[in-house]
């Protein structure tokens, strides 16, 4: 049997000397914590200790403390797979939805079948764009031109198999005292529409991503009554989604392109996975 020297690959060798030049990694991903703002459609997060140190001791003094967490698939930074929208009765393959998930699980589209993602990434900052240094309004649509305008300002065009990820300014409210401010319901939460979406998907994203809990415009008092952007990306193009994102860093630091890093949890059938998406460039 041969082996093969990693090093001896010129693409392999390339990256291996970008990353020893020195690279600045951005963290992306929310911390999870009990009481952190989320849907109302999903199982909160919750974490404890069933085990502390000192409630069992070795008999060489060690002591070990161990975790449970229970939480929805979709509460913090996660992914959206494909199975978890669905339109009149139908997902993305054409298959019956009703029918897909039957055994509490979706073998064909569950987080499971989404590979793990190393791409391209593009920081559409459209409050930058729209001259906005509080963000967007609540309930605010993002335009089809907002997304352009922001990609022409940054001289980052989308490409085919890019990782687009939109900037409302919303993503300030996360940790905001009054957790309900993030979540809009009264107020109504900035985000990308229907038309909008499309405009993406005609780019060839692969992948969409935003600081809000939703990747919609939520008008105000609507909240997750109808999802089009959703149906868009996930039923109708192919395209996964990451909500509740980071992105006040990368914009402050006026980052637009990158490389984009997310691995999701191997969860059989589930309909999303929390993830911790990095964005890494080079150190200059």
């Amino acid at each position: 049997m041969t082996t093969t020297n990693i090093t001896s690959d010129a693409g392999t060798a390339a990256l291996l000397a970008a990353v020893e030049a020195g690279v600045r990694v951005y963290d992306l991903g929310r911390r999870l914590t009990i009481g952190m703002p989320q849907s109302p459609n999903h199982p909160p997060f919750w974490h404890a200790l069933p085990r502390r140190h000192g409630d069992a001791v070795r008999p060489d003094g060690g002591s070990a403390a161990n975790d449970i967490i229970t939480m929805g698939t979709h509460v913090g930074t996660h992914i959206d797979a494909f199975s978890h929208v669905s339109q009149d009765g139908r997902l993305l393959d054409g298959s019956d939805a009703a029918d897909a998930g039957r055994g509490g699980r979706y073998p064909d589209l569950g987080a499971h079948t989404i590979a793990p993602i190393v791409r391209r990434g593009v920081l559409l900052d459209v409050p930058a764009a729209l001259g906005l240094p509080d963000g967007c309004e609540p309930g605010y649509e993002i335009t089809p031109a907002d997304l352009s305008s922001a990609a022409d300002r940054q001289g980052t065009p989308l490409r085919p198999g890019d990782v687009a990820l939109v900037r409302s300014g919303w993503g300030r409210l996360f940790d905001h005292e009054d957790r309900t401010r993030y979540i809009g319901h009264t107020t109504g939460v900035p985000g990308v529409g229907e038309a909008g979406a499309t405009w993406l998907a005609d780019q060839g994203v692969h992948a969409v991503g935003a600081d809000t809990i939703a990747f919609e415009c939520l008008p105000p008092g609507a909240g997750h009554s109808v999802l089009p952007a959703h149906r868009v990306l996930l039923v109708e193009r192919g395209v996964y989604i990451i909500e509740t994102m980071a992105l006040e860093e990368l914009a402050a630091d006026n980052v637009h392109e990158f490389l984009f890093v997310l691995s999701p949890l191997a969860i059989f059938g589930a309909t999303g996975s929390p993830v911790r998406p990095l964005a890494v460039v080079a150190r200059v």
